[in-house]
């Protein structure tokens, strides 16, 4: 089939992403006029995402022809992490207190129920969009997705490793994973935009967030400064210096890892995610963060430290949006309605414990992403309320690889079994 995709070549299609970020920074900057009120309307964060998936959506570029999501993923994304952990009170983080960690596994519950609930909601009106027989069964894909949401891209592979899912068919359960878990994401970024409208609804006490970000904040501007030439060299130095680290015992750990333990090489087995270089690279561009937060490279932060791996995780945002096809939301209904009571079912669950704990959104949006994105997105998520807190979504994701697998698999066989009723 001719390709109709306007701009394939990642330079320019790089360029168009900045310009629209460009774009996006310089109208929301308003203090008055129709801009101002669209964004009081519209988070920026969420345009910094749609606006990718519309060029995507349209033909104006295709991310199926490029690499820029992997670039970001593979060096913003470490890059990012640890500038915006260099000032971290890591004693404050962990003040935050247990409703992060009870969110994040009311959201894994949300997940591991949803599936079956979505399968026994659907089969009401459209049996045949949840049945299949043998390695064609509806519920081995989307145990795929169940490994995807709990933990990441590792555990999806081990989800279709272990319960062999027909391989033509799971470009359906690809879609289906892109387009909810987007627009989840979507939602939340919203949200984020909202969160004290919301905080006031859930009753929510979140002083504990807001010393943490007083704290990085009153650092700052204790170490700010003008930043020279030097100053921005050595803040690229320990960003891409860290990244080079990352990936390095990455490889070393992953590889040591897969080759003298069995239960991690083994793609069937429960604890294969360890065996993923990324789920490394992204815990050793943290620790690397947290270390150097007891030093006095820490004092970067007045040079802008923060600022460069905000800017990071921005691009991160653009190359995440690009990977949306707003057309493609109706080419399965059947299985997109699927993933929707499923979004649904794990989204009210949130709710109402957050509701009930008076859990800040803060914890409810990262609690989820750190489960739906991993941590490729959670940090994303977690920075938009403040940069500090990018390193408690980063927390919250590997929990998440940890515990996917077993999620997943437990998740599919309620599946299995809702299946059969």
């Amino acid at each position: 089939m001719e390709n109709t995709t306007i701009f394939t070549d990642d330079t320019i299609v790089f360029g168009l992403l900045m310009l629209s970020l460009g774009f996006i920074f310089y109208t929301s900057s308003k203090k008055s006029g129709f801009w101002y009120k669209f964004y009081k309307i519209i988070p920026t964060l969420l345009m910094c995402y749609m606006i990718p998936a519309v060029l995507n959506s349209v033909g104006i570029i295709n991310h199926q022809e490029s690499q820029l999501y992997e670039m970001a993923s593979q060096y913003l994304l470490p890059a990012a992490l640890v500038l915006m952990t260099l000032s971290i009170d890591l004693k404050a983080v962990f003040n935050l207190g247990p409703k992060a960690l009870i969110m994040f596994f009311t959201g894994t519950v949300g997940i591991i129920l949803g599936g079956p609930i979505a399968i026994l909601i659907v089969s009401i009106f459209s049996p045949e969009t949840v049945g299949g027989a043998g390695f064609d069964a509806i519920w081995r894909g989307l145990s795929t997705l169940a490994g995807s949401w709990i933990g990441g891209g590792a555990n999806q592979a081990a989800m279709l490793e272990i319960f062999q899912y027909n391989p033509e068919k799971y470009g359906g359960m690809v879609l289906v994973d892109v387009v909810i878990a987007n627009l989840w994401l979507a939602i939340l970024l919203f949200g984020t935009g909202k969160n004290e409208q919301i905080d006031r609804w859930f009753k929510a006490d979140n002083s504990a967030i807001e010393a943490l970000k007083q704290k990085v904040s009153a650092f700052a501007e204790k170490t700010a400064r003008i930043p020279t030439a030097s100053d921005y060299i050595i803040i690229f130095a320990i960003a891409f210096g860290t990244v080079g680290i990352s990936h390095w015992g990455a490889n070393l750990i992953s590889d040591f890892l897969s080759s003298n333990f069995h239960a991690i090489s083994d793609k069937q087995s429960a604890l294969s995610s360890f065996g993923s270089q990324f789920f490394w690279m992204i815990t050793i561009a943290t620790v690397v963060g947290v270390l150097l937060s007891f030093t006095s490279a820490r004092n970067y932060e007045g040079a802008g430290a923060g600022k460069f791996g905000s800017v990071c995780i921005y691009i991160l945002i653009a190359t995440i949006g690009m990977k949306i096809d707003l057309g493609a939301v109706f080419e399965n209904p059947g299985l997109l309605a699927i993933g929707l009571i499923w979004m649904a079912f794990h989204a009210a669950l949130l709710i109402v414990v957050a509701k009930w704990i008076k859990a800040p959104f803060f914890f409810l949006a990262v609690g989820s992403q750190a489960n739906m994105g991993g941590a490729a997105s959670a940090p994303v998520v977690a920075a938009a309320f403040h940069p500090s807190l990018a390193t408690t979504g980063v927390l919250l994701a590997v929990f998440g690889y940890a515990i996917g697998t077993y999620g997943a698999m437990l998740s599919a066989w309620l599946m299995e079994f809702a299946s059969g009723l």
